[in-house]
């Protein structure tokens, strides 16, 4: 297989390619490292079925042919993080709108598969947890700059699905839910890098709110392996996937389990959100995913619990 990653160099991105060069796979990567880092494929460099360019899915002659030599496209370039979201919303909402639109525009050519990167954010303030494919989305208002990213990220799915029905473009939307692991950083508010970063450095915990929304973390490695399984299965085509953990804890609790499991004395502060953000910025009470529809498909199970995706961001920043 031919694999083009947009957003390669990116964390997630940087380790569905080291996948995919394991499993033999040819890898391209394109990247503007608006978000990503070129230390993520330093390591790849020397194989030789590794390429990259630094630039940006927007230069469509350059999309154009580098989707030309695959055979599938791994949309994962978009604008990342809240921090990020809430200060620059033009920038989140072309990004990611525009970018797929190419992305899909280019494929379409030759039909190539589009496996896209959704996200959990886009179930927005629905109460229906645990979240099922099918479910309603309820998102806030669109003063609130922080649903930007959800509507976008929707907007993505629906532009895809609608080339899969018109077009008969084979297109796969996978939702992720709260990946981590090693390489993540905490510069655009991801908050397990950032909790474990402030208890190693003895700095207080912040947790943002009154830390009694929950999350569900889910390690990298078992969303790169969902990735190329999805990729491969041609029953995936036209469909939309959780891809995620359903061991649930409060940002509360995070922030303990990271200070026992540091050794840490650092204090917890809880942050406001109109401190931590901007003022009536809302949040998703709980993000939970249903697993039933790829656990059926592909046999997905999640080998990583959160005692070991702790431990193991921990381990990758005591080290770095």
């Amino acid at each position: 297989m031919k694999a083009l990653i947009t957003g390669g160099a990116g964390f997630i991105g940087s380790h569905l390619a080291e996948r995919l060069l394991e499993q033999g796979h040819e890898v391209a990567v394109l990247d503007n490292l608006s978000t990503g880092s070129i230390d993520n494929i330093a390591p790849l460099k020397g194989a030789r079925q590794f390429s990259y360019a630094i630039d940006s899915v927007t230069n469509e002659p350059l999309l154009a042919e580098m989707i030309d030599r695959s055979d599938v496209v791994f949309h994962l370039a978009a604008a990342v993080g809240v921090k990020l979201i809430v200060e620059q919303p033009v920038h989140t909402i072309e990004t990611n709108v525009h970018g797929t639109e190419v992305v899909l525009k280019h494929a379409n050519k030759k039909k190539k598969l589009v496996v896209i990167a959704s996200t959990s954010e886009v179930y927005g303030k629905s109460p229906d947890v645990p979240f099922g494919e099918s479910a309603d989305v309820v998102l806030g208002p669109s003063s609130k700059h922080r649903w930007a990213y959800a509507c976008s990220k929707l907007i993505d799915e629906f532009l895809a699905l609608a080339y899969w029905k018109e077009k008969k473009l084979p297109v796969v939307i996978v939702r992720l839910f709260n990946t981590v692991g090693p390489r993540q950083t905490g510069q655009y508010g991801m908050v397990l890098p950032t909790f474990v970063r402030q208890a190693l450095a003895g700095h207080p915990i912040t947790v943002f709110g009154d830390g009694t929304q929950s999350r569900s973390f889910t390690d990298v490695s078992d969303v790169v392996g969902a990735l190329v399984a999805l990729a491969s299965e041609p029953r995936a085509v036209g469909e939309v996937f959780n891809v995620g953990n359903t061991e649930e804890i409060s940002m509360r609790g995070l922030a303990e389990r990271v200070k026992a499991m540091t050794g840490s004395r650092s204090p917890i502060h809880l942050v406001p959100y109109d401190e931590a953000y901007e003022a009536g910025f809302e949040d998703m009470p709980r993000r939970v995913p249903d697993l039933s529809k790829v656990a059926a498909l592909i046999g997905y199970k999640p080998k990583f619990a959160l005692q070991e995706i702790i431990q193991r961001v921990i381990d990758h920043i005591r080290e770095h």
